[in-house]
């Protein structure tokens, strides 16, 4: 089996090799329409990256897929501090489409202001853009075309980066998609309000589709649940609704509140594919850990080594071993296979369940959870609808 996830980070970046677009006519699009793409995911490490191209003439190239932020970025010339990538920079100069955007643009409004390092009338939109395991990214906010599978998508919003620190190196791809709810990123663009992913199993090594558009679609059999109301300070997240959690026949006693969100903006649980893991507040997780230890059949190991802390033996069994596992969302139950929360570290003789606590009070369904489910994204209906899908033959 493959050996054990050791990323948890609240970004996880991971390693993939470097992609080609697809060839054929470019259907040139303005970004004001709705606008139906597809593009290729792939698994590396603790993310899945979808490909893309930039520019004029078009350089391909791949980045981390986040539906938590909504900045779209790409490492850029001249570069003060950039991680290794295993394509070419791109460098704006030697495109035709490339334009900077002043500081008073609405796009640069659009950026947390904390992240703007400019302020009109300053010529540039520069920024500072932090994630939440404090790598960060700056440069100046422009349009470009963008290119997914052949078709192209004029004055697009992203940043030019040049000056990049924290958790990336070249199995980052290139930079990042914002997929979140704010203006900036790729599916607010793109017009339409709705998208759909479908995430491989880790090690497969093989791809699966990423739809935008009125191609993002599930079948009948979908389950749907609604979005929670974003707070004014987190308007980027994917908020859900969890009401409770059961492993094999029981359901555990966590307390109603455990997963809402507070009065002032705080709590509440998001679904995240820049996530690697799942992170539940104390409470959660501590009745999870016990259920979990008290029903597996197997004997309780330390797994501290590997940051993990619900962790067994391992005995090198061909196929992971685990009681069922629900996540109760409103009007929906995702029903989790234990190869979606169970690894195995045959070096280390363990077997850990992915799920760690907490540093917060936030909650986040990670993308591990997800592998072979076609998740759908409905912003304009404030949906999100999932079914169980073989994603390499999707």
């Amino acid at each position: 089996m493959a050996k054990l996830l050791l990323l948890l980070f609240l970004f996880s970046f991971g390693a993939a090799p470097s992609c080609s677009m697809t060839g054929g006519v470019r259907i040139e699009l303005s970004r004001v329409q709705s606008t139906d793409v597809q593009t290729q995911l792939y698994a590396g490490g603790g993310s899945f990256l979808m490909e893309l191209a930039i520019g004029t003439p078009t350089l391909s190239y791949s980045a981390i897929m986040d539906t938590g932020s909504d900045l779209i970025w790409t490492q850029c010339q001249p570069c003060l501090r950039c991680f290794s990538q295993l394509t070419p920079l791109y460098d704006p100069s030697r495109s035709s489409t490339y334009a900077t955007l002043p500081c008073n643009a609405s796009q640069c409004l659009s950026l947390p202001s904390f992240t703007r390092t400019c302020a009109p009338p300053a010529s540039d939109c520069s920024y500072d853009y932090t994630y939440g395991d404090n790598s960060s990214t700056d440069g100046v906010l422009g349009t470009e075309t963008f290119t997914f599978g052949s078709v192209a998508v004029s004055e697009v919003a992203f940043g030019c980066s040049n000056n990049n620190n924290g958790s990336f190196d070249n199995s980052s791809g290139s930079g990042i998609v914002g997929m979140g709810r704010g203006n900036l990123s790729l599916v607010s663009q793109l017009g339409d309000g709705r998208f759909s992913y479908c995430l491989t199993s880790y090690g497969d090594n093989k791809t699966s589709p990423l739809l935008l558009g009125a191609m993002a679609t599930l079948s009948e059999q979908a389950q749907s649940t609604p979005f929670v109301a974003n707070p004014p300070s987190f308007p980027s997240y994917y908020y859900l609704s969890l009401l409770g959690i059961t492993v094999g026949d029981t359901e555990l006693p966590i307390p109603n509140t455990t997963f809402s969100m507070t009065s002032n903006g705080t709590g509440g649980v998001i679904i995240d594919s820049g996530t690697t893991l799942t992170l539940l507040v104390d409470a959660a997780y501590e009745e999870l850990k016990g259920a979990f230890e008290s029903q597996m059949n197997l004997t309780a190991a330390d797994g501290s080594a590997l940051g993990l802390d619900i962790c067994f033996t391992y005995g090198g069994e061909e196929k992971v071993q685990g009681p069922r596992l629900v996540f109760h969302f409103e009007g929906a139950d995702m029903n989790i296979p234990p190869e979606n929360y169970i690894q195995a570290d045959s070096s280390l003789s363990l077997q850990c369940v992915m799920v760690v606590r907490s540093n917060s009070t936030l909650s986040i369904f990670g993308n591990i959870m997800q592998q072979n489910m076609h998740v759908l994204y409905d912003l304009a209906g404030g949906m999100l609808s999932f079914e169980a899908e073989q994603c390499d033959q999707l």
